[in-house]
């Protein structure tokens, strides 16, 4: 287990479904938002419904932001994955859940993080709501070397017009088998429709939500 330099500081937001849970999805936040934004409360809300333990945590720069009330930069990738790997072996050894039973995730840049550590760990699955694939108006950037041979099955909720990666640039991209795609039509990042969409924001979540248990249920 790495040095835990962050895990005693950290405050966990729990959803737990009535029946004893399954197993734990621990759910990372974006870049610009904690893990109690409205996306946020709404996944792990609807999570709940596969049977398992929905698990949230902050990185230490959110904790700065929140502790300070000044806005912190995000750490180093280095400092974030220790942080998801350190939740991770919390989960095993305090919580006595084997990694078998356990799936990562987050939004954008949580999403990002959990897919780096996956296979480290050994965990059942890794689902990301809005990958990074790129960044913001520099889609010849693409961040995809890990993706190319990640093992861990992997579900990607992926808005179709995501400026981070949209379905006609990822589509172009050969990545590892592992990786399942489940897209939202005609909609951005935080899956908010475009003008010409039939459907709304809380449609397209309730649909991500769907995905997301469909997966979880197979794995566990």
């Amino acid at each position: 287990m790495l040095n835990p330099r962050y895990i005693a500081i950290k405050e966990f937001l729990v959803d737990s479904p009535e029946q004893d849970p399954k197993g734990i999805f621990l759910l990372a936040h974006g870049a610009g938002k904690g893990m109690a934004s409205p996306f946020m409360n709404t996944i792990a809300r609807g999570v709940v419904a596969a049977g398992v333990r929905v698990v949230r945590f902050h990185f230490p720069y959110m904790e700065d932001t929140l502790r300070t009330g000044k806005e912190s930069p995000a750490n180093q990738r280095r400092i974030l994955k220790q942080c998801f790997s350190e939740v991770i072996m919390h989960c095993i050894e305090k919580e006595r859940c084997p990694s078998k039973y356990i799936i990562i995730g987050g939004k954008t840049m949580g999403a990002r993080i959990a897919s780096m550590v996956a296979d480290a760990h050994k965990v059942a699955g890794v689902i990301c709501l809005g990958y990074p694939f790129h960044p913001l108006k520099r889609p010849k950037h693409f961040r995809i070397k890990h993706l190319k041979t990640i093992q861990t099955p992997t579900l990607i909720c992926q808005g179709e017009r995501d400026p981070f990666g949209t379905r006609e640039e990822v589509q172009k991209r050969i990545l590892s088998k592992s990786i399942k795609f489940h897209w939202l039509a005609k909609c951005d990042n935080n899956f908010k429709p475009g003008r010409r969409s039939d459907r709304t924001q809380d449609e397209n979540l309730e649909d991500a939500i769907r995905a997301c248990n469909r997966f979880i249920k197979r794995l566990l």
